[in-house]
C-alpha cells in the first residue's frame, strides 16, 4: 500500500458525503480490513510513546466511526491517523500532527526520510485536522469512553491475592490478561460488550490457560467480582477474540 505521503491531496481528504451506514458487523468481508488499519494504529501509537488508554481511545473512535459510515467513503488510514489525534486531546496526551504523519509515512515507506514541510506536507496535515472535525460530527462529539483497563486491573489485584504468592510468581496471568485486552481493540468486539465483561472474560482466559485454579466458593469467582455477568457472556466475549486471532492469521 502506498504511504500518506504518497496520495493526492484529494484521495485523503474526505472522499464526498456517501454515508450509506457502517460496515461495522455489517460485512465480515471488510473485518480483515478493519483489523489491518486497527494494528497500524497500534503500531504508530508505539512508535509515538502513546499510553495505552490513548491507544485504546483511538481503536474505539475508529470502530464508532465506521459504525456509522461506510469504509468505501472515506480513506480508513485518514480516519485512523486522525483518531490517533484526537485520542491524544481527550487523553491528555497531546501528539503533534507533523509527528503522527511523519510515523504514518514511515509505516508505509520504510527507510524513508521524514516529510519536508512544503505543500504536499500541509496539505496532508489539512487533510488530518478536517478528518478530525469529521469524526466529531458523526460521533456527536461523545469521544469519551470507559475502557476495561481499570476494571482489569481491579481484578486482578483481587484475584492475586486468592492465589498462592508463589504459583502467582510462576504464571504470567497479569501480562497475559493485559496483552489479551490489547488484542480485542483489533476489532469491533470492544464496543460490543460491556467494558465488565471484557476485563472478566480476559482475566478468565488467562487463568484458564495456565490451569490456575481459585478457591471454591458458593458463587463463581466472576460474579463475586462483576455481579451482572454470566457465563454466556464470557463465552461471547471468548469466541470474538478467537475470531480476530483467526483474522489475524489470513492478515499475516
Amino acid at each position: 500500500m502506498q504511504g500518506p505521503s504518497a496520495y493526492s491531496t484529494a484521495s485523503l481528504r474526505v472522499a464526498g458525503r456517501r454515508d450509506s451506514g457502517g460496515d461495522i458487523a455489517a460485512d465480515p468481508s471488510l473485518d480483515t480490513k478493519h483489523f489491518r488499519v486497527c494494528r497500524f494504529i497500534m503500531e504508530t501509537g508505539v512508535k509515538l510513546c502513546m499510553h495505552s488508554v490513548p491507544v485504546a481511545t483511538a481503536c474505539v473512535l475508529y470502530h464508532r466511526f465506521f459504525e456509522r459510515v461506510s469504509i468505501h467513503a472515506y480513506e480508513p488510514y485518514l480516519v485512523a491517523m486522525s483518531c490517533v489525534y484526537l485520542a491524544g486531546k481527550v487523553e491528555e496526551q497531546h501528539i503533534r500532527t507533523r509527528d503522527i504523519i511523519n510515523v504514518s509515512h514511515r509505516y508505509f515507506n520504510s527507510g524513508s526520510t521524514p516529510l519536508e514541510c512544503d505543500k504536499e506536507f500541509w496539505n496532508l496535515r489539512d487533510s488530518v485536522v478536517q478528518c478530525e472535525l469529521l469524526i466529531l460530527r458523526q460521533l456527536n462529539f461523545q469521544v469519551s469512553f470507559e475502557h476495561p483497563h481499570k476494571n482489569l486491573l481491579h481484578y486482578l489485584l483481587s484475584v492475586k491475592s486468592l492465589v498462592n504468592r508463589h504459583a502467582w510468581s510462576r504464571t504470567p496471568v497479569a501480562e497475559t490478561s493485559w496483552a489479551l485486552l490489547r488484542d480485542c481493540y483489533h476489532g469491533a468486539m470492544v464496543i460490543c460488550h460491556r467494558p465488565q465483561h471484557i476485563a472478566i472474560a480476559m482475566l478468565y482466559l488467562a487463568l484458564n490457560s495456565y490451569g490456575v485454579e481459585l478457591p471454591a466458593g458458593e458463587r463463581e469467582w466472576w460474579q463475586v467480582l462483576c455481579d451482572d455477568v454470566m457465563k454466556a457472556d464470557i463465552d461471547a466475549v471468548i469466541a470474538d477474540l478467537l475470531q480476530l486471532y483467526d483474522m489475524e492469521a489470513k492478515c499475516i
